[in-house]
């Protein structure tokens, strides 16, 4: 509670000091919320009206100070993976070139921790089955491998494997598989991860030479985990000797 107080202190210090009255802590507290009307200039509000206006005056960010469909400083850099015109390539693995694994894993944020923190408390409890990350699949796929809601799986490409529990759900297509990232690693001797961190199956190679963003997507295999699995131990704390 005393985070609360202090988070939402720091933004109404903030607030004051660009002339914006916010409640005391206490009020908003009590209240609930704390509503801002928006002034009527917003309501009006025109996206880059400045340089739509003075485009001369108003240069934007870009080298020529316009918007730019092709990018001339970018098309110099001669990557062969972002060139200066917006243009769809083919990702490593996907879908549309699926050839030894046939599903496509997608990894979005987790809905209830931030990334990996937050793993280790009672939040687990709202979406792991049976101890192992959640996937969801689609009733299709999870049929034609003998897999029903609430099984164990493993989760494999030539990557790494991971367990993970299914929830089956027609909310993802068939062909596509979704498991969040984050999860904490918990290999064991052989290297399956017990408790579904994605990060074993992703490729280690960036979005592109120019953005160097992280790859979210795999082409996995899935099939029903029948061997004893062992408890996981990422979670206990260290004995420390006095």
């Amino acid at each position: 509670m005393g985070w609360v107080q202090y988070f939402y202190n720091e933004a109404r210090d903030k607030a004051s000091a660009t002339g914006l009255s916010m409640p005391t802590f206490d009020e908003f507290w009590a209240k609930g919320y704390v509503e801002f009307k928006a002034p009527e200039e917003a309501k009006n509000f025109v996206k880059m009206k400045d340089f739509r206006d003075d485009p001369i005056t108003n240069r934007l960010g870009t080298p020529s100070g316009k918007i730019e469909i092709f990018s001339k400083k970018i098309d110099k850099f001669g990557y062969d993976d972002c060139k200066g015109l917006v243009q769809f390539y083919e990702p490593a693995e996907y879908l549309g070139n699926a050839k030894k694994y046939k599903l496509n894993l997608i990894t979005p944020h987790p809905k209830y921790r931030l990334h990996s923190q937050l793993n280790n408390t009672f939040l687990r409890d709202f979406e792991e089955v049976e101890g192992k990350e959640s996937l969801w699949m689609n009733p299709i796929d999870a049929k034609a491998r003998g897999i029903k809601n609430g099984d164990i799986v493993r989760i494999f490409n030539d990557r790494g494997e991971i367990l993970g529990g299914v929830l089956v759900t027609e909310y993802v297509k068939p062909g596509v598989i979704r498991m969040q990232e984050g999860s904490w690693y918990n290999p064991n001797k052989k290297g399956l991860c017990l408790h579904g961190d994605v990060n074993v199956l992703i490729a280690d190679i960036p979005s592109s030479k120019l953005a160097c963003g992280n790859q979210a997507t795999a082409l996995v295999e899935i099939e029903k985990y029948t061997k004893e699995i062992p408890a996981l131990d990422l979670f206990r704390q260290p004995k420390f000797k006095a």
